[in-house]
């Protein structure tokens, strides 16, 4: 199966086997095989009713376990009690939710099973057989949210766990384009990454490069997330303070923790990948953990800016502003959610080591023509230097 790439050129159509038409579990299914990108002109694809100019919402995404779900279920549980009307569509085909009940279920046109049996696919196989399945029958969806865009609803979209739906193949990025460019969705991504990744740099860094590889592929308005900071340091402590894995500058104090970890010959391009993601400027994350209040609230308004949601008032006669309705406190300063949160997650954290400092002593040794001391033996600056170098370094590179 092929698709042009090239903005909204017609794409080849996946086709379904001869033996598997039954795979669909709704009627009539020949009326919702067609082409996504050439629909008839009275074909509901057009866009919503201009009642309601956009329809806003979430795209959640995140590697397997990342708790997606439980998040789509913890924020709907948050924005209705917010005074929102808010659903959960689950685009995921391998999930069994639990914690919400779908008002739309990929489920209902696709079954993962199904596909696995009837074409002898792997459950990574299947999954991207049922995004481009579902691509080419997005008439389906248009008619299954259509009732919740009559009624004004939010919605958040519960996206499958693989990585390669939302960072290589092309099927889901056709299918937000879709969405948010002939539909006039207005949607953010939501990526979630489990936090106790930072308790391991290599897999810390992994996180990053994962976070920007989903931006640049979907290209759409992102807010990273470092999920589950309850269990933040369950495989371990963390080497260094929050605010260095939030902020996601200054990885040169990655790189050097990761020395000894793995041969001496991949030190450069792990020192080199960090440069990369310095060099984009685009990654930082908020913490989360679903049942604090206060860390929903302010990832809520967050949120809102990215997607546009704050300036919904202005277009729906009657109503007050959203922040408003909900978002009392959430002007206060991130940092002091952040230290609230380290203080109740987190343990005591060693502070940065000086970059000015431990350079003197690497010239120094250089002078003499003996070896700089590991990582581990050298001595570490006070955190309060430690965040005055972040900032600088922030600073320059604004």
């Amino acid at each position: 199966m092929q698709h042009e790439i090239d903005g909204g050129a017609a794409a080849s159509v996946p086709q379904l086997p001869q033996r598997s038409r039954r795979l669909p579990r709704v009627p009539t299914f020949s009326r919702y095989h067609c082409a996504v990108t050439c629909p008839p002109a009275h074909s509901s694809l057009q866009g919503p009713a201009d009642t309601d100019p956009y329809i806003w919402g979430q795209v959640v995404v995140g590697p397997p376990g990342a708790g997606k779900s439980t998040y789509c279920a913890g924020m709907q549980q948050f924005l209705t009690l917010a005074g929102r009307r808010c659903e959960v569509v689950n685009l995921d085909p391998a999930n069994d939710p639990s914690g919400y009940t779908p008002a739309v279920d990929i489920s209902e046109l696709v079954s993962l099973e199904a596909v696995q049996e009837e074409l002898g696919l792997g459950p990574n196989g299947g999954l991207v057989y049922c995004m481009d399945y579902l691509e080419s029958n997005l008439d389906w969806l248009r008619e299954q949210l259509a009732p919740l865009e009559a009624e004004g609803a939010y919605l958040l979209f519960d996206l499958p766990g693989q990585v390669e739906l939302f960072t290589l193949h092309g099927s889901l990025r056709r299918i937000v384009d879709v969405l948010t460019r002939k539909w006039r969705y207005r949607l953010a991504v939501v990526q979630l990454v489990d936090a106790h990744l930072c308790s391991d740099p290599a897999k810390y860094l992994s996180a990053l490069l994962l976070s920007l590889s989903t931006m640049l592929h979907l290209e759409m308005p992102q807010v990273n997330v470092l999920s589950k900071m309850d269990l933040i340091e369950q495989y371990g402590e963390l080497a260094f303070g929050l605010d260095f894995y939030l902020h996601a500058q200054g990885l040169a104090h990655l790189a050097e923790a990761m020395e000894g970890s793995f041969p001496p010959k991949f030190q450069k391009i792990t020192e080199e990948l960090c440069e990369v993601i310095e060099d984009f400027g685009l990654l930082s994350f908020h913490p989360l953990a679903i049942e604090d209040r206060d860390s929903v609230r302010a990832l809520v308004a967050l949120i809102d800016k990215a997607n546009g949601y704050v300036f919904a008032g202005l277009t729906r006669q009657g109503q007050p502003a959203p922040e408003l309705q909900y978002s009392a406190g959430v002007g206060q300063d991130a940092s002091d959610l952040w230290e609230a949160m380290e203080e109740k997650y987190m343990r005591g954290r060693e502070p940065l080591p000086d970059v000015r400092e431990r350079q003197q002593r690497q010239d120094g040794a250089a002078r003499e023509g003996r070896p700089a001391a590991p990582a581990a033996e050298r001595p570490a600056a006070s955190q309060q230097q430690g965040r005055q170098l972040q900032q600088q370094q922030h600073e320059e590179a604004g």
